[in-house]
């Protein structure tokens, strides 16, 4: 598991160091490489040469490259790795949740926060690897991660779902209702049926309004009626919890 922590203060890094030292201490599993940078223009020049990690733990205020600035290069390519923001302000959390960052911590930090945040982060990474959607296609049986899931449309009794790269997987024709077929997915906190046919990734949610939804990927989908004050609801509560 590869962290990246990025920092233009020295004694921030320093600090950031010493949490990590403490938290690989108490937790040996799993194996953790660590790669720090003072300098945020040189990470951003690794991240463009497709040179990833699975979790960045950036600083928001820095010279010539900002934390969202590095943060949204990472999503242009990258929609797996995760972002965690340290900063000494709190205007930035919107931008923040923009990039998908799970976390918004303020300095200074204490090793509480940052072992909560460590430990989700990599819960993250870990569900991404483990959990899959079976589809049945005429090709056979694909399993298709939940974290690569932007939303799944059921359209002339097929399955349409839609990746976060910007492909899709067309199941065969479906003999359940798609409220059965979603079952199980739908139980994962990361997603909301807002539609009788549409179930959403709430991770890829761009913008949410009275009638749709905007995802990541330019998609609107609609929200009925009757689910409209839950949907609102339940995102709003989600998008809190990760900014907690």
């Amino acid at each position: 598991m590869k962290i990246v922590v990025c920092d233009d203060s020295m004694e921030d890094l320093t600090e950031i160091e010493g949490l990590l030292t403490k938290y690989k201490e108490r937790n040996p599993e799993p194996s953790l490489e660590i790669e720090q940078y003072t300098d945020a223009v040189r990470l951003y020049q690794k991240i463009q040469e497709k040179d990833f990690a699975d979790i960045y733990i950036l600083d928001m205020i820095m010279s010539e490259k900002s934390g969202i600035d590095i943060g949204t290069l990472i999503r242009s390519s990258n929609k797996e790795s995760i972002i965690i923001y340290i900063t000494s302000s709190d205007d930035f959390a919107m931008e923040a949740y923009g990039v998908r960052a799970v976390r918004y911590l303020l300095k200074p930090v204490s090793e509480e926060q940052f072992c909560e945040a460590l430990t989700y982060a990599l819960s993250l990474t870990k569900l991404e690897k483990e959990i899959t959607y079976p589809v049945k296609t005429k090709d056979g049986l694909v399993a298709v991660p939940y974290a690569k899931i932007e939303y799944i449309e059921n359209y002339s009794r097929q399955l349409n779902i839609c990746l976060s790269s910007g492909e899709s997987i067309k199941s065969i024709f479906i003999r359940k209702s798609f409220d059965e077929e979603i079952r199980d997915i739908a139980q994962d906190r990361r997603f909301l049926q807002v539609h009788k046919s549409f179930l959403i990734n709430m991770n890829y949610v761009n913008k949410l309004t009275q009638n749709s939804i905007l995802m990541e990927s330019g998609k609107s989908i609609p929200i009925s009626k009757k689910r409209a004050t839950d949907v609102k609801k339940e995102y709003l509560l989600y998008v809190n919890e990760r900014y907690r």
